[in-house]
């Protein structure tokens, strides 16, 4: 599956620590090789982002992100309280 990210997802990413940063490019890993894998609780968010979905980063950050024609955007970054 083929990775992009949007402009304000990259923008808050470099925000991040780089602790956090590390934690998202782990999960990313995860992620690529197996979208369902229990570690990334990965669930849809349509209520708060249309035709999205969450991943874990870590027990309080989330990546928002959606599947469009095989590639997976990735829209938003960061905690829980930030992001709904």
């Amino acid at each position: 599956m083929e990775i992009n990210f949007h402009k304000d997802f990259k923008k808050k990413l470099k925000k991040l620590s780089p602790k956090l940063q590390n934690q998202f490019y782990e999960r990313l890993e995860v992620f690529m090789k197996d979208r369902t894998n229990a570690t990334l609780k990965n669930h849809s968010v349509d209520k708060t982002f249309t035709d999205c979905r969450s991943i874990n980063v870590t027990g309080d950050y989330r990546a928002i992100f959606k599947e469009e024609n095989g590639v997976a955007i990735f829209m938003k970054i960061g905690t829980h309280s930030e992001l709904y």
